[in-house]
């Protein structure tokens, strides 16, 4: 999760929409009240954070996280209205990773955060091989961890893997053969009602984003719809 704490309305819409149609989970906070009651540790993984904000300033936000033992470690990008060089060096002192200075393309602004996601080893972008995402559904590879609509998901190793292998070919249907293959390995003597039974569970498991999985009559199944 990217928690943008931005007074201007317009201008965190505008960043949260962009975060979530490039493949992010964001939220937007109008100040330091509304963010410190939202933000959840174990999801965080990108602050932005305004300078100039009423009441509690984003530099003073930027000091309090550094003395969270929770969230010290989450990376910090600093936006600024301002050229001075004072504010920049004083962010960057207090543990900010960047800064980006209003106004600023979305572009540039994707790239940044690409960039500190990077580096702080916490990419959450769906293009990155570590992490996939489809709407509300989300896997971790690394971490073995899925969540669905936010929530933890708990997957066997099997239900994991077919799930990581229908969402890394998003649109594509899969036959069976394909998943047993795939999945249980190619001197798997199992039928594909195998493949059937696991597709069960897992839509079960996933409740609402189960809808995610299509089966596609006599064939397989895929999850995305049809690449166009």
């Amino acid at each position: 999760m990217i928690y943008c704490v931005e007074d201007e309305r317009n201008i965190r819409e505008l960043i949260v929409y962009t975060l979530e149609t490039s493949g992010y989970e964001a939220a937007g906070c109008d100040g330091a009240t509304e963010f410190f009651e939202k933000v959840e540790p174990e999801q965080a993984e990108l602050f932005l954070l305004d300078i100039m904000l009423p009441g509690e300033d984003g530099l003073s936000i930027l000091k309090r996280l550094k003395e969270n033992s929770e969230l010290k470690h989450v990376p910090v990008i600093m936006i600024t209205a301002k050229d001075s060089e004072y504010d920049k060096v004083k962010g960057l002192d207090l543990g900010a990773d960047d800064y980006i200075s209003k106004p600023f393309g979305m572009m540039e602004f994707l790239a940044r955060v690409r960039a500190v996601l990077r580096r702080g080893g916490r990419a959450q972008d769906k293009n990155f091989e570590d992490v996939l995402v489809y709407k509300e559904l989300k896997l971790k590879k690394a971490q073995h961890l899925v969540t669905a609509g936010g929530e933890p998901v708990e997957l066997t190793l099997k239900e994991f893997k077919l799930l990581e292998y229908l969402m890394a070919n998003e649109g594509i249907v899969l036959t069976r053969d394909q998943l047993l293959s795939q999945v249980w390995g190619y001197d798997f003597n199992g039928e594909s009602r195998t493949v059937d039974v696991h597709v069960r569970t897992l839509r079960a498991k996933l409740g609402a984003c189960g809808e995610y999985i299509e089966t596609v009559r006599g064939v397989g199944y895929r999850i995305g719809g049809a690449v166009e």
